[in-house]
């Protein structure tokens, strides 16, 4: 009786519920995206789709290459959140779960002769017979790994997709993984993944060969050990993490790519990101701001150091100071941002500590500063997020910019973080206002993934040698900025075309 765990993992989760929603879309492909728009990209795609080679994070215009009549369907992360606690009662009466991992993602403990193979296997598909009963399936189905481990049940629910159920028995390892790619196991991203090849492990049985010692080295800390035990099918405790940064990021719609819209967008995500800190009852010591350009590789970065603080205003404050710099640069004719206008956008809070750390504060102004972001929390927690808000976010408020998102460490709570105006247009129904906390890996991946995607699509588009302008590495100017540097003459070169932004 080596089976301890039982992962289920549900299909293309965010293009399921638009198919369970919407019946006439069961059986098309469908592709969920952050904005209707070109510029975007996808952020799940159905089954469907992923048969014609659409999946996370393809661009949109690419998607639509390859299958002219993709359904593209708008995001809701709220309605996401919201069945996402239906699936997991719908669970919770087969067998209790443990934490969900993530928004589609929760692992089952098995327990005395729930561990006999065929035990486990009858509860899987108890669980797979429930959601058809519930009606939840066929537009919503589930992919179920057994295993001795968390780690390996999670490998396995990957295996046979979708509404798959795999099964790894001690005595199946580690011959069973080793038609799996390294990519194919959790902690192993692009990084770890060229770090291992540069350690002599290109596959997956070199990797189940080599020995403790050599992944630890590959690693360069105890990640390796604990690697080489779990893949031997050993149930290792989860490790303790603490908190270190809150933040937002948001590609802008074609309409705010300008400097007014992207900074009304960076206000609301960073008053946002303070709520945040203030309802965990943190303080921020840092700010980390991130600015993306059409067109440039560079990047706009920022990283302030101050003492610690859980205020809007100063948080916005410090935020407008740096914003001045790029305003500066547009007025020195430095930048255009009609030739490369911001893309996307980012605001961190960094270096967190818990707020019952320190003492309180000394300075009147101070005070009343905390005592106004305390009050704007309770009018919005009581009438919906962004029923009062600084003047300065109108913009982003208008346009409907940067609404809740379901991001790398937090599912957000929907009644806390659901803006009022989503809530009138009835876009979704809210779930209890104490909906726990989870932990999940999908929003950050897809914004890399975008972020990749764009600038593969850059290199594509550029042209080649023949008739190529390439531009001159440039220098860096005050503020960050290089300065003016022509291009190569071509037939039709760039005026004024900007240099690299540090």
């Amino acid at each position: 009786m080596t089976l301890r765990c039982l992962f289920v993992d549900f299909n293309s989760y965010f293009a399921s519920v638009e198919q369970y929603d919407d019946p006439s879309l069961i059986g098309r492909p469908v592709g969920v995206v952050p904005v209707i728009a070109a510029t975007t990209c996808c952020i799940a795609a159905s089954v469907e789709a992923k048969t014609y080679g659409i999946g996370t994070g393809t661009p949109v215009w690419e998607a639509l290459e390859k299958y002219p009549d993709l359904k593209l369907v708008q995001a809701r992360p709220a309605r996401y959140v919201e069945l996402h606690h239906e699936l997991m009662a719908a669970i919770g009466d087969c067998i209790p779960h443990g934490e969900p991992l993530s928004i589609d993602e929760v692992p089952c403990w098995l327990i005395g002769r729930e561990r006999q193979r065929g035990n486990a296997e009858a509860i899987a598909l108890r669980i797979k017979q429930t959601l058809v009963e519930r009606g939840y399936s066929p537009a919503i189905r589930c992919s179920i790994g057994i295993a001795p481990n968390k780690f390996l049940a999670k490998t396995a629910s990957d295996m046979l997709k979708p509404d798959g159920l795999t099964v790894l028995e001690a005595a199946d390892l580690p011959d069973i993984l080793h038609a799996l790619e390294l990519r194919d196991f959790c902690g192993i991203g692009p990084s770890m993944e060229s770090r291992l090849r540069a350690a002599g492990i290109h596959t997956v049985q070199q990797l189940c060969a080599t020995t403790r010692e050599h992944l630890r080295a590959a690693w360069g800390s105890v990640e390796g050990d604990r690697f080489w035990l779990q893949l031997r099918g050993h149930d290792l405790p989860d490790r303790k993490t603490t908190r270190s940064s809150v933040g937002h990021s948001h590609v802008l719609g074609p309409e705010l790519r300008n400097f007014a819209g992207m900074r009304s967008v960076l206000f609301k995500l960073l008053a946002k990101a303070a709520m945040r800190l203030r309802k965990d009852q943190y303080l921020a010591r840092g700010l980390a701001l991130r600015i993306r350009f059409v067109g440039l590789e560079a990047r706009f970065e920022r990283d302030l150091c101050f003492a610690p603080l859980d205020d809007t205003t100063a948080f916005l404050h410090q935020l407008g100071e740096q914003l001045l710099q790029l305003e500066d640069s547009i007025a020195r004719g430095r930048w255009n941002p009609r030739r490369h206008p911001p893309l996307s956008v980012a605001v961190t809070l960094t270096g967190l500590e818990t707020a019952g750390s320190l003492a309180g504060e000394l300075m009147e102004g101070r005070r009343r500063a905390r005592q106004v972001s305390t009050v704007l929390d309770s009018i919005n927690r009581k009438y919906g997020n962004n029923a009062v808000y600084f003047g300065a976010m109108q913009q982003a408020i208008d346009h409907d910019a940067a609404p809740m998102r379901i991001p790398f460490a937090h599912v957000p709570e929907t009644a806390l973080e659901e803006e009022t105006a989503t809530r009138r247009r009835g876009a979704a129904r809210s779930p209890s206002p104490s909906a726990d906390e989870l932990y999940l890996l999908r929003e950050r991946q897809f914004k890399v993934m975008a972020e990749n995607a764009h600038r593969e699509s850059q290199k594509r588009h550029a042209r080649g040698p023949d008739g190529a302008r390439e531009t001159a590495p440039a220098k860096a100017g005050a503020a960050g900025w290089s300065s003016k540097r022509k291009a190569v003459p071509g037939p039709d070169l760039d005026i004024g075309q900007t240099g690299t932004l540090f």
